[in-house]
């Protein structure tokens, strides 16, 4: 057996433009829409930021730290580049010291001292 369900529906009243105003303008006993909020969801969102950012941090730093060693780097490799010159400029100037011309030219000059013309050998018997 089938029911018949029967709507009834208050009569409208008709209202004055002043009654209609002030019905509009008063506020809804019950607001048009609820919020519902997840807190567990909030907080594993609250939590995955944290971590994105702290992650982020440390990537920073280590990028930061990173860079800054390979400055360091490549300024020891320059100096070692200056050092290594030097150090074979100074092997070239020490040949010329060592030089016998220069040796001789400074005994003839400053030291008065010739070469000799002829050399004598004895020999003991």
């Amino acid at each position: 057996m089938l029911a018949k369900q029967e709507t009834y529906y208050e009569e409208e009243q008709i209202l004055t433009p002043a009654e209609e105003e002030a019905a509009l303008r008063k506020a809804p006993e019950e607001p048009l829409f609820k919020t519902v909020l997840d807190t567990k969801l909030r907080a594993h969102g609250q939590l995955l930021f944290l971590t994105m950012t702290v992650l982020a941090l440390l990537v920073t730093v280590g990028s930061g730290v990173s860079a800054s060693r390979g400055y360091e780097l490549v300024a020891v490799q320059q100096q070692a580049d200056k050092l290594e010159q030097e150090n074979e400029r100074l092997k070239i100037e020490i040949a010329k010291l060592k030089s016998p011309e220069r040796i001789k030219s400074i005994a003839q000059d400053q030291l008065g001292m010739e070469v000799p013309r002829q050399t004598y050998f004895s020999s003991e018997k």
